[in-house]
Formats: C-alpha cells, sequence, structure tokens
C-alpha cells in the first residue's frame, strides 16, 4: 500500500485552492449586493409603511381642537358633551335661548346716528358708567350696519361697547338671582315641590344629569364683564363682521344642524356654520351657557369657583387664560383678549350695575 507523502498532498489542496477562493468571492459579492438591495428597500419602502400607519392606524395622533365647536345645536340625544359619555338633551340646554329667539321676531334696527341719539337722551356714557358704576338698560336687539363706517376707532368701540354692555350685564343678573335662589335651597332641610321642579330644570338647563349640587354651584354663575365684552370685540371686529351684522353672533359659536351663516373660507368638507340669533341677548345668553356646561371650559369654571371660594372678584384677566381653547390660535387667542381689556380699560366695568328699565325708556326704544 502507497502512502502519499506531506508534499504530495499540500500539492493537492494548493490546485483546489483558486476554485475556493473564487468561490468566496463570489459568495461575499452576493451577500453585499443582497445587502444593500435590502437596505435601500427599506429606506423607500419606510415612508409609505409609515404614512399608511399614521392614516389608518395611529387614529391618536389627530388633535381635535374644540375651537369655536361650542354647543352644536343638533338637537340630537345621542350627542355627547361630556368626558362621562352621558346622553345629554340639548333641547334642555337650550330651550330658554331659542325661546328668547321667538319672543323677538319683529325687530327693528336702528341707525347709528339714531342710537347714538337715544344714548344722548337717556344720559348714557361711558365716562359716566366708568365713575358711578351705573348703566341705563338700553337693551338693542340689532346692531347697526353703520358702525363699519365709523372711521374713528375710539368712536367705534365705544359705541360697540355701549351696545353690549346693559346686554352682558342682564344675563349676569339672571344668572345672579338663579344663584341666590340656589343657595337659599342649599341652605334649606326640606325643599318644596315647586323647588325642587326649579332644580330639575336647572340640572337640564346646566346639563347636570347626576343631580350633583355642588356641580350646579359651580356652573351657575356670570361671566366677567371684561372678559365678555373683549369676547365679543374680538369676535366680530367690535360689531363689524358679517357674521354680527347678518346674524347677531356676538361670539362665533358653531353649529351643524341649527340655523346659520357659513363662512365664507370654509372648506367644502366642513359642515358647520356660525350660529344665527334672531336678537343680541340670545346670542350673549347662549355665550355664557356654553362656558357654563362645556366640557372644554371645566378649567375656567374650576378657576372661577376657587375665586369665589377665597372671597375674590372675578377676575376676567385671570380667569381668560383658561380659555385658550375657545379658538383655534389658543393661547395667541388669551394674549389678544388680554390686550383689548388692558387697553380699553374694560376691567372699569366689572362692577358696574344694571339700572332698573322704566316705562320711559322701554318707550324711546
Amino acid at each position: 500500500m502507497k502512502i502519499k507523502s506531506k508534499n504530495q498532498m499540500n500539492k493537492k489542496k494548493n490546485k483546489t485552492s483558486p476554485k475556493i477562493v473564487f468561490q468566496d468571492k463570489i459568495n461575499s459579492i452576493s451577500r453585499i449586493f443582497l445587502s444593500s438591495f435590502l437596505v435601500v428597500s427599506f429606506f423607500y419602502i419606510l415612508p409609505i409603511l409609515n404614512d399608511f400607519v399614521e392614516k389608518n392606524i395611529l387614529i391618536t395622533k389627530d388633535f381635535n381642537n374644540n375651537s369655536k365647536k361650542i354647543l352644536a345645536y343638533t338637537l340630537n340625544e345621542k350627542n355627547n358633551l361630556n368626558k362621562k359619555n352621558e346622553q345629554i338633551n340639548e333641547k334642555d340646554l337650550l330651550t330658554d335661548i331659542f325661546s328668547l329667539n321667538d319672543l323677538e321676531t319683529d325687530t327693528v334696527r336702528l341707525s347709528a346716528s339714531t342710537i347714538k341719539q337715544l344714548f344722548q337722551d337717556t344720559g348714557y356714557n361711558l365716562e359716566d358708567v366708568r365713575k358711578k358704576k351705573l348703566v341705563k338698560p338700553v337693551a338693542l336687539t340689532l346692531l347697526p350696519q353703520e358702525i363699519k363706517m365709523i372711521e374713528d376707532t375710539r368712536k367705534r368701540k365705544e359705541l360697540f361697547i355701549q351696545i353690549v354692555l346693559p346686554l352682558i350685564l342682564k344675563e349676569n343678573n339672571n344668572i345672579r338671582l338663579d344663584r341666590k335662589t340656589l343657595f337659599t335651597i342649599i341652605n334649606k332641610n326640606n325643599n318644596s315641590d315647586l323647588e325642587k321642579k326649579w332644580l330639575e330644570k336647572k340640572y337640564k338647563q346646566y346639563g347636570i344629569q347626576s343631580n350633583d349640587l355642588s356641580e350646579l354651584k359651580i356652573r351657575m354663575d356670570e361671566v366677567p364683564v371684561s372678559l365678555a365684552i373683549a369676547q365679543a370685540a374680538k369676535e366680530t371686529g367690535w360689531g363689524t363682521s358679517r357674521f354680527a351684522q347678518e346674524g347677531n353672533a356676538l361670539f362665533g359659536q358653531w353649529t351643524w344642524s341649527g340655523e346659520g351663516l357659513k363662512p365664507k373660507d370654509a372648506d367644502v368638507d366642513e359642515g358647520h356654520k356660525v350660529m344665527k340669533f334672531n336678537v343680541l341677548q340670545a346670542s350673549v345668553r347662549a355665550y355664557k351657557r356654553n362656558l357654563n356646561t362645556h366640557s372644554t371650559y371645566k378649567d375656567f369654571r374650576k378657576a372661577r369657583a376657587e375665586l369665589r371660594d377665597t372671597g375674590k372678584p372675578l377676575d376676567g384677566l385671570m380667569l381668560s387664560e383658561h380659555l385658550d381653547k375657545y379658538a383655534e390660535t389658543g393661547l395667541q387667542y388669551v394674549a389678544v383678549l388680554k390686550k383689548i381689556i388692558i387697553q380699553n380699560k374694560l376691567k372699569d366695568f366689572d362692577d358696574a350695575k344694571l339700572l332698573p328699565s322704566s316705562i320711559d325708556l322701554e318707550s324711546l326704544i
């Protein structure tokens, strides 16, 4: 038997080495090419995949800004207005607002000059109000069309404030009387059937289904006059906007199925309108009901309640900080409100009182 020497074995091994080396190179190139292809494909597909996931899976990325989507006015019992998904009948929530609309159907639009003369005849001017804190109960139903033609900015603002101030004070008075009644009921050991019916009505009016007296006390409260004027001024351009002129909409509230005005720059797919009112007073009442019931303004109501509990007056500047969700501009909107309040010294009207109406005064309107 022949045994191969070591040299012979090495020669045979050396003869096959080039093939093995070549094959290894081919395999390495293939792996590199495949890896490169996979990497390139990954980065090409990633944006497409990411876009698909965002649109179809990660729905939580969408940001829902309540903005002015205040009271939907859909009168749909299936519409939820709070985080607990409780069903609230908006008809109960807004009945008194719609009834106020229905009462004033034959309104007359006075001219700016007629209104100015009316204010002069009744001795109603803002300089006296700032000093004496007394406001004449001149309740106008419509804004004058000529207000947008007043070139003097100071005079235009003054006229607008004179018009909306009595309306805001009147609604605050209504809330104050209700609040007084509420505290009388709370402080009694036993309540009459009439008082119980009154409470039941107010629970519905303020969107409370749990019959929670403490929650009703928080919701049934006034809005600072300075804040209300500032928001009305901002939303209407001091009474010059189309929504204010055509729909008495002082606070830009939205509706999806109620009567309203379609914004000119709104997208075709957007079904909302700006809520339309027959009279200015209905707009003011709807605005205050909105701040006092919608879940978006829970922090506003909480801050207001804290001021009440500590015996401090309602501060329009401070409370405006909790209205960043009223408009899509957020904190910028709050900054604008504060600027309007400060520049126009609107806090002077926070402690103003509305004088009782008289037959003589009503005959002049």
